[in-house]
């Protein structure tokens, strides 16, 4: 009974078996555990808890290694691009020519919206923040396409869905922060590619022409990718969970989103920003906060060092560091919290505080600067987060739905109420 774990409760022996994933993690299956001990188990944030079987992205925190579909998140960053990536998220396995050229066309021919929809964005008061935007819009578009929604197991179904949501929240997301600034919504332009289109309808105007940078628009491609799928974090598991219903894949993406406004999810890299900018305000005296962040009555938290899942570095930081020096090379941007960051990270690094408690520069540290190097608001960082992650939501989503254990979510509780209690008539209860 080698491959088994032994759980003794009430003077009784049961064994549970072993799982073991293609890169060695090892789960015992409690799938069991409730029917034949009464037991359920314990996991404030799930941290012990795997949900599912999944074939789409492998982490190892202490490794700190990134794969999709096997594929190193280095490789893809030097080799490939955004719709690559999503391709291979979402059908398992990287397009040949053909292929990608047949997805690139359904993807660029889907990216306008329907011109009602443009009316929606007037019923908002008034600067309304994009990610509640993106999120309301991206749940509409389950009503104009509602032929589309009804057998969310009908491969053809699903197909022209996810064609139409990755192709569209780029344009939703540029439309909101049009909106938030008084601008006209500009149409997308098929003779652009996926990063470039999104530049051109954020930035662009009647008034003149807008010359797309293409260091620019590779950084940003860049940035989409080591965004594109990690595992079971909140906003994942939100859309599985919702998926898990067997809603369709617009309202479970637009639950998603709400899931990652959060700063501690995709906030977060709004949250280093603000930080820096505290610092900046105060007089750049980075030591000083750094002695802030450790002590321990302080409130003051170092924002964008250490990561839930990586014990030892974020591979993705790596790759935004020097994506980082390359677009402000480019662009010529004087940022002043450019040097503060690099001064912070300087300092951390060799800081024996934050060495013990592996505290090192996480992907949120650097792609909040890029993104404000590039114009992008800070309010748009969490939705530049969500465009990134679609994919990974629609792998995900498409998975569960093909799942041959596809139960739908309901976790259990330890109930810490009252016990039963007689109901009190409303005129015998005291005052």
């Amino acid at each position: 009974m080698d491959d088994t774990v032994q759980i003794t409760y009430a003077g009784k022996t049961y064994h549970f078996p072993i799982l073991e994933g293609t890169c060695g993690e090892k789960a015992f299956d409690i799938s069991k555990l409730r029917s034949e001990t009464g037991l359920i188990t314990f996991d404030p944030g799930f941290l012990s808890t795997g949900s599912c079987k999944s074939e789409i992205t492998f982490l190892d925190g202490e490794k700190g290694i990134l794969l999709y579909r096997g594929v190193p998140i280095e490789q893809l960053a030097e080799h490939s691009n955004f719709l690559e990536v999503s391709y291979l998220l979402i059908h398992g396995h990287l397009p040949n020519k053909g292929e990608l050229e047949q997805f690139n066309f359904h993807i660029t021919h889907h990216s306008m919206v329907h011109e009602s929809i443009k009316n929606l964005y007037d019923g908002f008061p008034k600067n309304p923040h994009p990610m509640a935007v993106c999120s309301t819009i991206v749940g509409s578009l389950a009503t104009f396409y509602q032929e589309h929604q009804v057998n969310v197991r009908d491969e053809r179904e699903i197909e022209i869905s996810i064609h139409r949501l990755l192709a569209k929240l780029p344009t939703i997301a540029a439309y909101s922060f049009k909106k938030s600034i008084g601008q006209p919504l500009p149409y997308p332009k098929n003779s652009l590619n996926y990063t470039e289109n999104f530049l051109h309808m954020m930035f662009s105007n009647p008034c003149e022409e807008y010359e797309l940078d293409p260091i620019t628009a590779r950084a940003l491609d860049v940035l989409l990718m080591l965004h594109a799928d990690h595992e079971q974090n909140c906003s994942t598991s939100t859309v599985r969970l919702v998926g898990s219903s067997m809603c369709n894949l617009f309202a479970s993406v637009s639950a998603g989103i709400y899931a990652l406004w959060g700063p501690l999810h995709g906030g977060a890299n709004q949250a280093v920003i603000e930080m820096l900018q505290h610092i900046y305000d105060d007089g750049g005296q980075v030591e000083k906060f750094v002695g802030m962040a450790k002590t321990p009555d302080s409130k003051f938290r170092l924002m964008g060092f250490g990561h839930r899942v990586y014990k030892n570095f974020d591979p993705r930081s790596r790759i935004i560091k020097d994506l980082a020096y390359k677009v402000f090379e480019r662009s010529h941007v004087n940022e002043p919290l450019l040097e503060i960051a690099l001064k912070l990270e300087e300092i951390a690094l060799k800081d024996e505080y934050f060495i013990e408690h592996k505290l090192y520069p996480n992907v949120d540290f650097y792609s909040g600067l890029i993104y404000k190097a590039l114009g992008i608001p800070v309010n748009m960082f969490p939705v530049m987060f969500a465009i990134g992650r679609l994919p990974g939501w629609i792998a995900q989503w498409k998975e569960l739905q093909a799942d041959e254990e596809f139960r739908i979510g309901r976790p259990r509780q330890v109930y810490m109420g009252r016990g039963k209690t007689d109901y009190i008539p409303l005129d015998e209860r005291s005052e």
